[in-house]
């Protein structure tokens, strides 16, 4: 299983890439495994503001439903089109391919809530025991 060093995660299983007052987010490669082949994606809609912590997103996958939580608050700028017809990329390349939408953020503090890769990876240590 990939755990990027160079992001933040949150206990639900995000990702995001902060730079400067943006940030990319998506579902870590331990949620796309966990929830098996992905067959849709309901992307948030660009011009919409997001809350920390709060729903943003749908991932549908042959075992369930799970809903994506914004790891950061702020407004929808953009989000990745392609999974619309390819929701396989989350599969593929959870950190790369597979982002769901990059958000302007509107409280940079609000990092100090998300774990950095040691902590995430603990934290996925910890549930499998």
């Amino acid at each position: 299983m990939t755990i990027p060093e160079d992001l933040l995660y949150t206990k639900d299983h995000e990702w995001v890439n902060i730079d400067a007052d943006k940030a990319t987010m998506g579902i870590t490669d331990f949620a796309q495994n966990s929830l098996g082949d992905i067959t849709f994606i309901d992307l948030p809609k660009i011009g919409i503001q997001v809350k920390q912590s709060e729903w943003c997103a749908t991932v549908e996958s042959v075992k369930a439903a799970s809903d994506v939580y914004a790891p950061l608050s702020g407004e929808v700028l953009k989000v990745n089109t392609e999974l619309s017809s390819h929701p396989e990329m989350v599969n593929k390349s959870a950190y790369e391919a597979g982002w769901f939408a990059v958000i302007k953020i509107a409280d940079l503090t609000e990092k100090n809530k998300l774990m950095n890769f040691l902590q995430y990876k603990e934290y996925i240590e910890s549930l499998s025991k």
